[in-house]
């Protein structure tokens, strides 16, 4: 079973993500799906993720997630990552800045019937924000 969850998640990551085929998520996300990281008005199953992801897309246009480690147990696989890409579009109210961004983060995906139904994750939000001038980087001691 942790097998086939981790091809879910991979195909949800490199096929719908950084393959750019967003036709896909409504196979690999059920209908109850929520994904615990998303603002809170966001719809459950492929529509919420359908919106964030034309988000993403327009913001990053370039992104890429690098799977760095996948841990699967039963029917939870967690995955850490690394988030890169430039800023060419507006992002939750920030505008363009033309500056390209690393990441790291961490997600835990709960599969039920071959599918997606929710996803928690953590991301370095702090770092984004400061590789994109937003906010100032600390200063070294």
């Amino acid at each position: 079973m942790s097998e086939k969850n981790k091809v879910v998640v991979r195909r949800y990551l490199e096929e719908v993500w950084n393959a750019r085929n967003p036709g896909l998520i409504a196979g690999l996300v059920a209908e109850s799906f929520v994904d615990h990281h998303l603002p809170p008005d966001m719809p459950p199953g492929p529509a919420g993720v359908d919106i964030w992801y034309n988000a993403a897309v327009t913001a990053f246009p370039d992104f890429h997630i690098t799977r760095e480690d996948v841990i699967a147990e039963g029917d939870k696989v967690v995955t850490r990552f690394l988030f890169s890409g430039t800023h060419r579009g507006e992002f939750m109210g920030i505008p363009a800045t033309g500056k390209q961004f690393s990441i790291t983060a961490v997600a835990i995906a709960r599969i039920a019937g071959g599918k997606l139904v929710e996803w928690w994750e953590n991301a370095d939000v702090m770092g984004l924000m400061q590789q994109l001038g937003v906010l100032p980087a600390p200063e070294a001691a």
